[in-house]
Order: C-alpha cells, then structure tokens, then sequence
C-alpha cells in the first residue's frame, strides 16, 4: 500500500514537471489551446484566497508575453468537451483579465483524488497555500479518499511530523486562523498560539507587538516571567497602523513597521518570486 503511494507521488511530480517542460520549450505542441470559457475552475481547489493586486500583476505580463507555463487540466466531470483546472488556478483568472480567448494547457485523465493531490503538491512546491488551506487539503485527502497521515506525506514531500502539525491548526478558534489566512502569523506562530490558555488574546498581543516565532515560544512557555519584564516592543500607534496599511495596499503583500524612536525597518512578506519581481518594478523607477 506503501508502494502505491510512493508511486502516484511520483506520478503526479512528473505531471507538473511536464507543465514546466513545454514552459521552458517556449509552449506547449501546436493546438494544445482551449477557449477560456470552456476551462472551469475546481471547486475542490485548495487555494481559496488569490490576491487581487496579484492577479492584476500577472495579468499585466501576460498581455505581453501571454501564458508561458500552460494550465494543467482534465475533461471536466460531467460536462463534455468542457476541462477542469487541476493546476494553474491562478493563471487562468490573469487571462481572463488580460482579455486572452484562449489559453495553453496540459490534458490529463485523473480521478478526483489524483486531481486533489496534485492541486495541493503544485500549491505546496510554489508556496501558494496559507497554513489553513494547506491543512484543510490535507484533512479533504484523507476524509473523503482515505489518505492517511503517511501517504499524504509521501504525495506532497513534506514529513510526516509536519502534516501533522499543519493539520492542528484546523483546531484554531476561527479568530487565529483569521491570523494564519491573513500572513500576520506564521504556522510557527500558531504552534506557539496552541499552548496558550487563551489563544485568541495570544495571538492578538503577537500580532499587536509584532513578537516573532521564539519571542512567542517564550512567552507561551513562561507567561508570568515575561509578563514581569519589560516588553520588547509597544503596542503600534494609529499612525503606525495606518502607515502598513497603505504600503500593504500599495504593494498587495503583507507589510510590516517596526518602529523604535524613528529608526527601524520595513518588512516585505512575499510567498513566490513573480511577488518579489512585481514588488521590484514598483519601486524601479521608469521600469529599469
């Protein structure tokens, strides 16, 4: 059972890697284009949230130099001469914004669970997912196809420890995991947030103070001797606030001030490296 497991891990790595292949070819073979109105999205799509500055940046590329990576897909369930997006979610919401009517893709025949487990392992290798809908994948695989904690381990590469943390956090209050979907805490964070006698009231002071991953560790671990002490950072003003808000607009990433009388640092989150080249050309002046 093993075996077959390792087997489909493998299977549906080379279906990606075969995506990337006519990608890197310059395209996929001549007439491997579909309208875009008969490619459906997946409803059992992991990703659930796509940034919309995001998609705007990348449609912006794609009326330059179209669709390179092709969409990987499947005849859609139930809908005859219709395709199912497997993988590239994200690519075909950008060309329906640049205007495209038709777009490259990869067909495949898969089943449902094929469709599932792939969707997450390409989320998974381009750090797409938030830590809630990678765990909310993970609990899908094995509630509705059977998967247990070591063969969705196997399909995805990640160790079997860490599915298994991931898929605590499902067990958040709705308050912290509203943190984890917005990036203002990390999977390690919430680690931290899962030991507190109140975890909503932690994970409001992590946000608040900006205290990273060990700062939280320690204080979750020994809430009396730090709440003693003097804390490292204060509480961020309006001004502050108000100032991360408009970056983070800016950009569309998550922003981060930390201020100590006038001097400190800004930081970027970025999760793939098309964020960080679109954060480039906006602070590039003239596109240079």
């Amino acid at each position: 059972m093993v075996e077959s497991k390792r087997g489909l891990g493998r299977g549906l790595s080379a279906l990606l890697e075969e995506a990337n292949e006519a990608a890197d070819a310059g395209g996929v073979e001549p007439g491997r284009t579909v309208p875009i109105e008969l490619i459906r999205r997946n409803p059992d799509q992991p990703r659930r949230h796509f940034d919309d500055a995001e998609i705007e940046s990348l449609a912006a590329s794609i009326r330059e130099k179209g669709v390179i990576q092709p969409i990987l897909v499947r005849p859609a369930p139930g809908a005859p001469g219709e395709y199912q997006i497997v993988a590239g979610e994200r690519r075909w919401r950008a060309a329906q914004r640049a205007g495209l009517r038709e777009a490259p893709v990869v067909i495949r025949e898969l089943n449902d669970a094929e469709a599932l487990e792939l969707a997450i392992l390409e989320n998974v290798q381009r750090s797409d997912l938030n830590a809630i809908e990678e765990a909310a994948g993970y609990k899908a695989l094995m509630e509705r196809f059977g998967r247990t904690q070591e063969t969705v381990s196997q399909v995805v590469g990640k160790s079997r420890s860490h599915v298994a943390n991931t898929l605590r956090l499902l067990a958040l209050p709705d308050a912290v995991q509203a943190h984890l979907i917005a990036g203002r805490l990390s999977a390690g964070h919430a680690r931290a947030v899962s030991m507190a006698a109140d975890p909503v009231a932690f994970a409001e002071r992590i946000v608040a103070e900006g205290l990273n991953v060990r700062e939280a560790e320690a204080l979750a671990k020994n809430p009396e001797a730090v709440a003693k002490a003097p804390k490292a950072r204060a509480t961020k003003d309006v001004d502050t606030l108000d100032l991360e808000k408009r970056i983070s607009d800016a950009l569309g990433l998550s922003v981060e001030i930390r201020d100590n009388g006038g001097k400190g640092e800004v930081r970027v989150r970025y999760r793939t490296l098309e964020q960080l080249e679109d954060v480039c050309r906006k602070l590039t002046p003239h596109g240079r």
